[in-house]
């Protein structure tokens, strides 16, 4: 079954919300906005939805594929179907998420969302416009293969991302310790825009942030961040900083000599050998 477009539809919520927060920015005197920076972070989110709109049918044919030879089928209407795609999601969401910080072929596209110095609901839609295409979906692969509708799982994923909407302010300082425990927060995720040492690749967590409880990724929020990359982009073109890690990337490919050498280029983020991790 085809579901809505749930994040078109929230794009009128977004300005709203935003433009509450930079009134909230003004009435405190908190450097919270910068003009450029803003603009260029709505430059890359509408061009992540063009984007998408070029390249949604190929995740589409990918998935309705992989359901056709599933193994079970989850119910579309039964209610247990959806909270059992929510958990599965929201999973694999969070081993995307870190892959990504530590493969530096999906951190390619992903480092657009770093790359503001500020931090606010602005910067939420600072999206890349090379994910789809470059296969970020698959790791989505196997949710079709045990029977969930490809329609449930583009609408629990456009749910998760609009959660993460509001978890981008600074706004926000603390909620109630339950809800700190069990789900990502604004406290959370401002650790993990952090490009503090302590701070670094830790709370992927897309909805839940149990997973990095569970596996050893989370990191309390002990200081305010120093928001951005560890060496920034220094731009606000939005295309310089839609492309500028696969550029260097190509750059370090056209310098390889060995296989070993692509295969560092393409796999690692970090100037280490992968070889070392086997």
């Amino acid at each position: 079954m085809e579901t809505p477009n749930i994040l078109l539809d929230a794009v009128p919520g977004f300005i709203l919300l935003i433009t509450i927060e930079v009134i909230f920015a003004l009435k405190t005197q908190r450097e919270l906005y910068h003009v450029k920076d803003t603009a260029t972070s709505i430059s890359l989110g509408l061009g992540n939805l063009f984007a998408g709109l070029l390249t949604n049918f190929i995740i589409l044919f990918v998935y309705k594929w992989l359901f056709q030879h599933r193994f079970c089928t989850v119910p579309f209407f039964a209610w247990w179907g959806w909270v059992l795609c929510f958990f599965a999601d929201d999973f694999s969401y969070y081993w995307f998420h870190r892959l990504s910080h530590s493969v530096r072929y999906f951190w390619a596209s992903h480092v657009v969302h770093h790359s503001s110095e500020y931090y606010n609901l602005a910067a939420a839609l600072r999206q890349n416009w090379t994910g789809n295409i470059t296969g970020a979906f698959l790791f989505w692969w196997w949710m079709p293969l045990v029977g969930f509708e490809p329609g449930m799982m583009l609408m629990m994923q456009s749910i998760s991302l609009l959660y993460q909407f509001w978890i981008h302010t600074e706004a926000i300082q603390c909620l109630p310790r339950w809800y700190e425990y069990v789900f990502n927060t604004p406290s959370h995720h401002r650790v993990h825009h952090g490009s503090n040492l302590l701070y670094l690749d830790k709370n992927h967590a897309g909805t839940l942030v149990i997973w990095d409880r569970l596996f050893g990724t989370f990191q309390q929020e002990q200081f305010r961040p120093t928001y951005g990359l560890t060496k920034n982009v220094q731009t606000y073109n939005p295309v310089k900083v839609a492309f500028h890690e696969w550029i260097n990337i190509g750059k370090d490919l056209r310098r390889a000599r060995s296989f070993k050498d692509y295969l560092n280029s393409l796999a690692l983020r970090h100037k280490s050998n992968i070889f070392n991790w086997l």
